[in-house]
């Protein structure tokens, strides 16, 4: 087990204030928001012609699981960050079980031919949403144990670029090509920023691109995603009839969209309007403007992420700092994937985008991670104080001693 890092072992949590980064909390809050009133608009047909007949049935559950999961992470946001630290190797076990568990007839259920999901208290729980967490928590803790040798040696590079492609084969098993390269990408970058040298990192970078190029050649369905991705028009009502209906999406916002609630393509043109599709539904009713909001809002909140990264980093809280840097990477790589896959820039991967997309285990991992940067914003924000304070009293005692 690693040791925690020093300063983490002098904070004095028990009575102390709460310190919460309101930019931070006020980003997310605006794009929790946009994203209820977007999965609204995109479901009311479809709820509204399910058993029940309630077009209001896909935001009661939005709003009942953000509640939910902002509950949750304030319970995570009492525990020392040190703590996951600490046990960072056993929550990579951790994750290593939630994939095998996946893969295991009668626990891992199947939902349209992917076996992603295991069944928790009767809902069904993407595991390599919360795998992914805890891999990169992992990545992080090794960066700090092992920075001299990450830093100098290819060893050390070699040891965490395994883990990552460990576990990206276990998530094309199932299969879930697009969580493998949201958690290969990120690890990357994070692996990049920690120290590891260029040339290493890039070396990985080429041979895992190949890999994926067999990964997709092999897998007849991936390269029809591929070629219709290429030239969606090729066959508009069969491999490239999504990409298609979110294209006129997206063409038919203009300026300024056609009206909240009025799109066209919404109306079971767009098959997961609601999901993976939701940034094309946004386009449409609510243009060019909408689309910089949007991006604007994500931006900023993928900037102020890095900035508690570097508090924490300024602070010699290096584990902190990292997981902080891991969750800007993982937002910022995972928004423009959506947003590609929505534009026709990139195949179609099959993920949500982040804090907007309804889905229960992409919404839950979202907001309770980002419970834990808000942690790790109260502890750096607390040592900088600490040391601050520690400073003033010396040059108080230097001078009285003068």
């Amino acid at each position: 087990m690693s040791t925690p890092t020093a300063p983490a072992q002098h904070l004095t949590l028990p009575g102390s204030s709460l310190r919460l980064d309101p930019v931070t909390v006020g980003l997310a809050l605006s794009i929790l928001l946009l994203g209820l009133v977007m999965v609204t608009s995109a479901s009311i047909s479809m709820a509204a012609r399910e058993a029940g007949g309630n077009p209001f049935s896909y935001l009661e559950r939005q709003v009942a699981l953000t509640l939910f999961s902002v509950t949750c992470g304030a319970a995570l946001f009492m525990v020392r960050t040190e703590l996951y630290e600490q046990y960072a190797q056993g929550l990579l076990i951790l994750a290593l079980v939630l994939l095998l568990a996946v893969l295991v007839p009668g626990l891992g259920h199947v939902v349209n031919g992917s076996r992603r999901w295991l069944q928790v208290a009767g809902f069904n729980f993407q595991a390599s949403e919360g795998a992914r967490v805890l891999v990169l928590l992992f990545i992080a803790e090794y960066a700090v144990r092992r920075e001299t040798e990450l830093r100098t040696t290819f060893k050390g590079l070699f040891m965490p670029l395994l883990v990552l492609l460990g576990f990206a084969l276990l998530l094309l098993a199932e299969p879930d090509f697009g969580a493998a390269t949201v958690l290969v990408s990120t690890g990357f970058a994070l692996l990049f920023l920690a120290g590891a040298q260029l040339r290493w990192v890039a070396a990985f970078t080429v041979g895992l691109g190949g890999l994926a190029a067999m990964a997709v050649a092999f897998a007849p369905y991936r390269l029809r995603r591929l070629t219709g991705f290429l030239d969606p028009w090729a066959d508009p009502y069969n491999t490239g009839f999504q990409l298609t209906q979110s294209l006129i999406a997206i063409g038919r916002g203009d300026w300024f969209g056609v009206g909240l609630g009025e799109s066209v393509q919404k109306l079971f043109y767009l098959p997961e309007a609601h999901t993976d599709f939701l940034f094309a539904v946004l386009a449409e009713e609510l243009g060019l403007a909408g689309v910089v909001l949007t991006l604007g809002l994500f931006l900023a909140l993928v900037w102020r992420v890095f900035h508690i990264a570097k508090l924490a980093s300024d602070a010699g809280m290096k584990f902190q700092s990292y997981v902080a840097a891991s969750f800007g990477l993982w937002l910022g790589i995972q928004v423009c994937i959506n947003i590609g896959v929505n534009m026709g820039a990139l195949p179609t991967k099959g993920l949500t985008l982040p804090f907007m997309s309804y889905g229960r285990s992409s919404m839950f991992v979202a907001i309770v991670w980002l419970a834990i940067i808000l942690r790790v914003y109260h502890e750096a924000t607390g040592e900088v104080r600490g040391m601050a304070g520690a400073l003033r009293r010396r040059a108080a005692a230097a001078e009285a001693a003068a």
